[in-house]
């Protein structure tokens, strides 16, 4: 298991070799047993320092009217409850004056959710983009957000990192798929690796019984008229999306 990865050390040790310095476990059992006692608590140091150290999935998301926000936090939970992972939720800048904010009638943003840079990216194991669409693409605050990365892209710090989407459309029409698919060129020119949730949710990527955002390319939600609140079954996949993920994350880092 690599860095972070809540592995614990191996329980096997080195055999003591008798030296003139040092005297074997026969000669002195006093000084052996002080000896493995010391071994013993160099183990557990490390092991204690292992566990606390997590593999980090940074869930960076922009979100106007909550929709997309809703679906971070239910992937956050998701994230987390994979042994040795951790989902940390950050938003992009803002790029719309606060008057024309209050004029969308847009809710105000949540203190607790830092403000991610673009150089905090190269620290994460892994990153889940998140944001509404616009006309079938992503919204230009993350793409902004985006155009901050040159200097990631021209030390290829990002290339190799699992990568995803998950968003949020006014309409069943409105590029739940194309709001991913046209994300990706974003990670092609880092060199990260996307990773689709495909049809590992299973019998809930087939329910035809309800509205539900989502698709193979990740979670998402119908905002409608920016009144609508996510169903159970898209914070369902929302979450298990955050699951699958810690999962490859895991699997990369093993």
């Amino acid at each position: 298991m690599g860095k972070g990865g809540g592995c614990v050390p191996s329980r096997k040790r080195l055999p003591v070799v008798a030296t003139e310095d040092r005297p074997s476990a026969t000669q002195n059992p006093a000084a052996a047993i002080e000896d493995k006692s010391s071994d013993i608590d160099g183990a557990i140091e490390h092991e204690t320092i292992s566990l606390a150290s997590k593999l980090k999935i940074f869930i960076v998301f922009y979100s106007m009217y909550g929709h997309v926000e809703c679906l971070a936090r239910r992937i956050k939970k998701g994230v987390d409850g994979i042994d040795g992972v951790e989902g940390v939720l950050y938003r992009v800048p803002e790029t719309l004056p606060s008057n024309l904010l209050d004029q969308m009638k847009a809710p105000p943003k949540d203190d607790d959710i830092p403000v991610i840079s673009a150089a905090q990216l190269a620290e994460a194991d892994g990153v889940l983009f998140g944001f509404p669409a616009r006309y079938g693409c992503m919204a230009a605050q993350m793409k902004a957000f985006f155009d901050t990365t040159g200097q990631l892209w021209k030390a290829q710090a990002l290339a190799g990192k699992p990568a995803g989407f998950f968003v949020s459309t006014g309409t069943q029409g409105g590029g739940q798929e194309t709001t991913a698919w046209t994300a990706i060129t974003q990670l092609t020119h880092h060199g990260m690796i996307f990773v689709p949730i495909g049809y590992t949710f299973g019998a809930g990527m087939f329910k035809m019984d309800s509205i539900r955002g989502g698709s193979p390319y990740g979670a998402g939600v119908f905002a409608g008229d920016g009144t609508r609140e996510p169903s159970e079954t898209e914070l369902a996949l929302a979450e298990h999306q955050g699951k699958y993920m810690a999962a490859v994350v895991k699997r990369f880092h093993s």
